[in-house]
C-alpha cells in the first residue's frame, strides 16, 4: 500500500530536507511503501519550497494573510492537504497554530517536532527558557498533535547536554542537529507500521 506523506513548512525547510534525503537514502518507497509527496507553505517565499520543487516534490503556496479567518485558511489548507491523499501530515517548522477542526480531520496522522524535551517548554522560546531555568540538558520531541498544544503522544526524543555559557543560538544549533536525525527515524517507524 502506498503512503503518501505531505510536508507543512514556513520557512527554509531543514528538517523537510533531512527528511526527504532520510526517505531516498533508506528507500523509504521499496521498503515501506511511503514517499514524501508534497510539500505546503504558508509562505510562497519560503525558501523550503524552492528546494523542494528542485527536488521534484509537489509544492503549494497558500498565504494564511488571504484569508479572514484562521478558519477559513485552515479549511483551504485541508483541501490542499487532502488532494494528495495522505498517510501522514508532518508540520516541519509550520508557524501556525491550527484550528480544532483541522487537529481533529487529521487525528491519528498530525505529527510534530518541537525544540524541547516535551512536557517541558511548551509553546516559544524553549532554548532560552531551558537556559533561564538551569537545565542540564536540553532536547527536541516528535509528538502527534492534538488540539492541545505541544501535548501530543511523545513518539520519539533526543537530548543534548546544556554547556557552561551556552546561548540560546548555541543550544538551538545542536538541538537542530539532533532534530534532523531524529524526525527521520520517527517517520520511518510510523510508516513501517502496518
Amino acid at each position: 500500500m502506498h503512503k503518501n506523506i505531505v510536508i507543512l513548512i514556513s520557512g527554509s525547510g531543514s528538517n523537510m530536507a533531512a527528511i526527504v534525503a532520510a526517505s531516498r537514502q533508506r528507500h523509504w518507497l521499496e521498503r515501506h511503501g511511503a514517499e514524501v509527496v508534497a510539500v505546503i507553505s504558508n509562505r510562497a517565499e519560503a525558501a523550503g519550497l524552492a528546494w523542494a520543487r528542485s527536488e521534484g516534490i509537489a509544492t503549494v503556496a497558500l498565504d494564511h494573510r488571504a484569508f479572514a479567518t484562521r478558519e477559513a485558511f485552515d479549511a483551504s489548507l485541508m483541501a490542499e492537504i487532502d488532494r494528495f491523499d495522505p498517510a501522514l501530515v508532518v508540520l516541519a517548522g509550520f508557524m501556525r497554530i491550527l484550528t480544532p477542526g483541522f487537529v481533529a480531520h487529521y487525528d491519528g496522522c498530525l505529527i510534530n517536532i518541537h525544540p524541547s524535551l516535551l512536557p517541558a517548554f511548551t509553546g516559544l522560546h524553549t532554548h532560552q527558557r531551558a537556559i533561564d531555568v538551569g537545565c542540564n540538558v536540553a532536547g527536541c520531541t516528535v509528538h502527534r498533535v492534538t488540539a492541545d498544544l505541544d501535548h501530543g503522544e511523545i513518539l520519539d526524543q533526543a537530548a543534548v547536554p546544556v554547556l557552561p555559557g551556552d546561548t540560546a543560538e548555541a543550544l538551538a544549533a545542536r538541538v537542530l542537529t539532533q532534530e534532523h536525525l531524529l524526525y527521520p527515524r520517527a517517520i520511518e517507524r510510523l510508516m513501517a507500521l502496518p
